[in-house]
């Protein structure tokens, strides 16, 4: 297993004066995911619950959707040729009856840490059929001072973060504001997979009653993560983007952005959020 943190020298320049010491960097590394043996797709990620997020991943790919479904994931041995393991390539098999879409076979995905997905064919290829549709009954209803501490709570918990600034994060939180899991990657992509993974594993799917928080921006990726995942709520520290806002309109997914104290802008969904006056009224 690869580090989460690497070391290297850096030239300090500080008000004129020069110096020289080692800095503490987040790793990145590729990371092959294979489904029943054949390669699917290539990630660039923070190692670290390599299960997790290959099991996340393919929750968002719609292959998988329920812990019965999921065979076994194990690091392939000989991933190099002289046969050593990298610890790179992780093999995902799935249980037997399980159908795979056409969509994970039909191409290779070439996945970063900045952008995620990357060369969809189209738009349409991109909305994967959820198999949790966004129904929360009672609707999740959360006030606007609940929302406004979630980003401090999310900072808080970051580790690696306090030692490189250069990681992103994603957490689960409870309509209550309970943080119930976190994870941080060089990726937003991956830190939501590790977590939707990780609620696969443990038979938690789907998050019906969750609060998705992510550092950085909303992207149209990661507003389908959350709906694959069966999440009400997305909310991001800065902007989405004109493609999440859409898809969150037509499946019913609240999107936040700018969440900053207790400031935020709603983009869809205002049905879950209930502002300081309403609130008080009811």
């Amino acid at each position: 297993m690869g580090r989460v943190t690497e070391r290297r020298k850096v030239i300090r320049i500080r008000d004129g004066h020069v110096s020289e010491r080692p800095d503490t960097l987040v790793a990145e590394e590729p990371l092959e995911i294979r489904l029943n043996g054949r390669p699917l797709a290539i990630t660039m990620r923070t190692p670290g619950d390599d299960f997790a997020l290959a099991a996340g991943f393919l929750v968002s790919e719609g292959v998988l959707g329920a812990a019965d479904e999921l065979q076994s994931i194990v690091y392939c041995a000989g991933a190099t040729a002289e046969g050593s393991n990298t610890y790179n390539v992780v093999d995902v098999r799935t249980a037997p009856g399980v159908v795979i879409p056409d969509i994970t076979l039909e191409r290779n995905v070439y996945t970063t840490s900045s952008c995620g997905l990357c060369g969809k064919a189209s738009l349409d290829a991109v909305r994967t059929t959820a198999r949790f549709p966004i129904a929360d009954t009672p609707p999740v209803r959360l006030g606007v001072e609940l929302l406004a501490v979630l980003p401090d709570r999310l900072r808080a918990a970051q580790r690696v973060f306090d030692r490189t600034g250069g990681l992103h994060a994603a957490a689960l939180f409870s309509e209550e504001g309970e943080l119930l899991d976190v994870r941080e990657d060089v990726g937003r992509h991956n830190a939501v997979d590790k977590l939707v993974g990780r609620a696969l594993q443990e038979g938690r799917l789907p998050l019906s009653r969750a609060v998705l928080l992510v550092s950085g921006r909303a992207s149209f990726e990661l507003a389908q993560k959350a709906v694959m995942a069966g999440i009400p709520v997305l909310a991001a520290v800065s902007a989405p983007s004109s493609l999440a806002v859409d898809l969150a309109a037509e499946t019913g997914l609240t999107l936040i952005g700018f969440l900053r104290g207790s400031s935020m802008n709603v983009y869809a969904g205002e049905h879950r959020v209930a502002p300081r006056a309403a609130a008080a009224q009811g």
